[in-house]
């Protein structure tokens, strides 16, 4: 892979995309920044894109501007807390993935694609949200990407931030020491760029492995 990259961020919004957004903005590896937002965005930076859109079911009428990309950092979701019925669930966590990966296949074939995805993820699990998130890693699969379904437990929030999650808030504290259930966010943020810079041998992360790309080096 190249020296500098142009990355396109979903999510950026949210607990982890934010984050990531802002290990891209502070690695000088990253050239271009492309945002897809429903929102403006309340950061000013020369490397930023910012493309406010509506319907991340179509994406029709901002192709030209997803073009020349090598990675897509796929950050937008949802908890299922706050979506009850399977159906929307489903719709935001598959059916908004599926809807992009098709136009960023044609579009920049061969990509990078980190799709974000969640610990205990099964695509025949109990849980509906571990059903929802292992279909999309299945169907991701099936792309012209180089993908990698990061799996992290926890993101554990960089020093100063708080978690939109009242859940996460509580369990952050009871879970900050356990390997297994958690990452830092700066490690969770830096494996995604490296995983485009400098690939990594398995293609589904849990935090051991996020941990363990996170400190890989050129």
């Amino acid at each position: 892979m190249k020296g500098s990259i142009s990355i396109i961020i979903t999510g950026a919004t949210g607990d982890a995309g934010s984050g990531v957004l802002s290990a891209c903005m502070n690695d000088p590896r990253v050239q271009k920044i492309t945002t897809i937002t429903r929102k403006p965005l309340q950061i000013k930076n020369d490397k930023i894109v910012q493309i406010i859109h509506e319907d991340f079911l179509d994406y029709s009428k901002i192709e030209d501007k997803l073009k020349g990309h090598d990675a897509c950092y796929w950050c937008l979701g949802v908890s299922q807390s706050k979506v009850r019925k399977e159906e929307d669930y489903t719709r935001i966590t598959y059916g908004f993935t599926m809807a992009a990966a098709k136009v960023l296949e044609r579009l920049n074939p061969g990509m990078t694609f980190c799709f974000l995805s969640g610990l205990g993820t099964k695509p025949d699990g109990r849980m509906m949200w571990a059903r929802v998130k292992g279909k999309a890693e299945v169907d991701l699969g099936k792309f012209n990407f180089k993908l990698y379904n990061f799996r992290p437990g926890f993101i554990h929030p960089i020093k100063g931030r708080k978690s939109h999650y009242l859940s996460a808030r509580i369990l952050y504290p009871l879970n900050k020491n356990s390997k297994k259930m958690c990452v830092e966010a700066d490690e969770f943020d830096q494996a995604m760029i490296n995983a485009t810079l400098l690939g990594y041998e398995k293609h589904t992360l849990k935090n051991i492995d996020i941990r363990e790309l996170a400190a890989m080096k050129k």
